[in-house]
């Protein structure tokens, strides 16, 4: 039998600039709608377990990305790696280019001065996509000082776009011929493994920044995602009973969540010690399922419109929601709480739909002032503008914002 299988027949939802055909599974974006439904409540302070959705993305990333590949394998005999990487850099780049130029300048209007000094120091470490290895150099803990970073939430980001880097170089090779899936699959499987008994074999450490951020402890989620995306996986996945599938989704699903509820924070027991290889493995089976068998029950809740909507809108919302969260004011109009959260989801979501609609889908889709001549002048001056914004905007002076003692005592 051939090593990749054609992609599942589901319902296809025609999309600006998407090649007629090419099979959508909206499941999967009703997946990512829940993860980052899952990470806006963590950050706002109301669901424990929330962190755990950026590892429901990773394992998407892995399926997806490695599906591509394999299927370019298959049809071309061949990846064309520099297509690959400017794909990827014109889905993830631009947006998060113009984040990071708006965070800049709105920390320096409204943000405290120790918020924008260390949003000043990260930003090249974000925009070199390392940002993970620099809060990792710096013990930057994710669970208790992320707070005082405005771009502490790209570490994920540049998690994968160093796999994105490093990953299709491996299948590009082990990918071609006669048995590459199967190569590409033990490759997966084999690097999860050595990945997780990293990450046990760093929890001991006092600070927990390094077996949670870096890219070679957090590398099983993409390569078990990766691994669901391979042919033995797939033929697997596809002769499950229809049924069946549909339930065991079902209680993934429930399993999941529940998971994000119940878990409390970084010293949850077992987290780093297979709990979190083990919530990653429930995801890809997961995904597995629901890309073999997306019709039914739960394929067709998780793809309904409000989870879609929302995966299709979660890379953005995920890039503005935390430096909304940080700059907004405590108390706004003298409302806080769960009101205040209410308000901060709000204004993110605003935020991530203009950033789909001006600046996301235009890159992605090749707008006529985003392709060619026009195209590279517009980089070019994105470039110029970001570096321009923070080599402009004045460091502020040590102490800054902080009260004198002696000045209060004087008479």
């Amino acid at each position: 039998m051939a090593d990749t299988l054609p992609a599942p027949s589901v319902h296809r939802r025609p999309r600006p600039g998407r090649a007629p055909g090419r099979a959508h599974i909206a499941p999967l974006d009703g997946l990512r709608g829940l993860a980052v439904a899952a990470v806006l409540l963590f950050h706002a302070g109301y669901l424990g377990g929330g962190f755990l959705g950026v590892d429901l993305f990773f394992v998407l990333s892995g399926f997806l990305i490695t599906g591509l590949l394999l299927g370019e394998t298959q049809k071309r005999g061949r990846i064309h790696l520099g297509a690959f990487w400017a794909r990827r850099a014109r889905r993830l780049l631009p947006a998060l280019a113009v984040m990071g130029t708006a965070a800049l300048l709105l920390a320096w209007a409204a943000g405290p001065p120790s918020l924008l000094g260390f949003a000043l120091d990260d930003a090249p470490w974000a925009a070199a996509q390392v940002v993970n290895w620099h809060f990792i150099a710096e013990q930057v803990g994710y669970f208790n000082a992320s707070d005082t970073r405005l771009f502490s939430h790209l570490w994920s980001i540049a998690v994968e776009w160093q796999f994105y880097l490093v990953w299709p170089l491996v299948v590009a090779v082990a990918g071609r011929g006669r048995g590459g899936a199967r190569r590409v699959a033990v490759l997966a499987g084999a690097g999860a493994l050595a990945s997780l008994a990293l990450m046990i074999q760093l929890d001991n450490v006092v600070d927990t920044t390094r077996a949670y951020e870096g890219t070679d402890t957090r590398a099983f989620a993409l390569l078990l995602g990766a691994l669901a995306a391979t042919a033995p996986v797939r033929r697997a996945a596809a002769r499950v009973p229809g049924p069946v599938a549909d339930g065991v989704c079902a209680l993934l699903a429930c399993g999941l969540v529940a998971s994000w509820v119940l878990t409390g924070g970084q010293n949850a027991p077992g987290l780093f010690q297979g709990g979190l290889f083990a919530h990653s493995l429930a995801a890809a089976v997961l995904i597995a399922l629901l890309a073999a068998a997306p019709g039914g029950y739960a394929g067709r809740a998780l793809g309904s419109a409000v989870p879609r909507r929302l995966g299709e809108l979660s890379y953005s919302l995920y890039l503005w929601h935390w430096p909304v969260y940080l700059l907004l004011p405590q108390e706004v109009f003298g409302i806080g709480g769960w009101a205040r959260a209410a308000l901060a989801i709000g204004l993110s979501l605003v935020a991530a739909v203009l950033s789909k609609l001006l600046v996301e889908d235009p890159v992605r889709f090749r707008a006529r002032w985003a392709t060619g001549r026009r195209g590279l002048v517009a980089l070019l001056a994105a470039v110029v503008v970001a570096v321009g914004v923070w080599t402009v905007i004045p460091r502020p002076q040590p102490g800054a914002g902080t009260v004198d003692v002696n000045r209060l005592m004087s008479p």
